[in-house]
């Protein structure tokens, strides 16, 4: 076992597999932050302009529904096809990390809009209603009513985002990007190095879980009804 573990690691692969690591965790994180900045105030905007809602508006939550639904029915890899000329724009390349960021956060943010959205619909409508009487406005009845009422969720849901978005990293192979997944593609698959492909994926596998694992445990001791159960 010991020779095994020294053959995984020798010829400098530690320092590769630790480089790959970082750089995965470094575009998962880039991803999931912009795409929650991006995506919080679309799933405001959607849960709000709903009917029966804070400030309905159904034109406005048809046109940003629709848009959110296309984006999200799109496969990852087409939308990346798609979406090169707006890369171009923003980080001046079609190919490379960054521009594997921009790919990330437009395949992202509509699913975390979504999320939002739906966490925020299980906030008990007497919460809001006793809020609106004490004469809250909108705004701080989303800050301070909405938003920690749904906590559990929201952190929840955020589990989920971040393992989607480190599931869709092996794909920087594809636009000359680093990580995990190149590393198993590039120089494993291609190269027909069984070891170097499955130690990579068992590497990915183990940061879904851990990345999984501590916003669950987030999500659970921030839930007042479980600490009151």
């Amino acid at each position: 076992m010991l020779d095994f573990i020294k053959n995984i690691f020798a010829g400098g692969m530690g320092d590769i597999y630790l480089e790959a690591i970082l750089l995965t965790i470094k575009i998962t994180l880039l991803g999931t932050g912009i795409s929650y900045l991006i995506g919080i105030p679309l799933g405001i905007l959607l849960y709000g302009t709903y009917s029966g809602s804070l400030f309905p508006n159904k034109p406005v939550n048809a046109i940003v529904g629709f848009v959110v639904n296309i984006l999200r029915s799109v496969p990852f890899i087409i939308l990346l096809v798609m979406t090169q000329p707006v890369a171009k724009a923003i980080v001046g390349s079609k190919i490379g990390d960054d521009a594997f960021i921009v790919y990330l956060v437009i395949a992202a943010a509509p699913f975390v809009a979504r999320m939002i959205e739906s966490s925020f619909k299980e906030v008990d409508g007497g919460v809001i209603e006793a809020a609106q009487s004490m004469g809250s406005n909108n705004l701080q009845i989303i800050l301070k009513v909405i938003i920690p009422e749904a906590k559990p969720s929201l952190l929840i849901g955020s589990a989920i985002a971040i393992t989607t978005i480190l599931g869709y990293t092996p794909m920087t192979y594809l636009v000359a990007g680093g990580g995990l997944g190149q590393l198993a593609i590039q120089y494993g698959l291609y190269r027909f190095n069984s070891q170097i492909m499955y130690v990579s994926s068992l590497l990915l596998i183990i940061l879904v879980q851990i990345m999984q694992e501590v916003l669950n445990n987030i999500a659970k001791k921030s839930d007042k009804r479980i600490r009151n159960n």
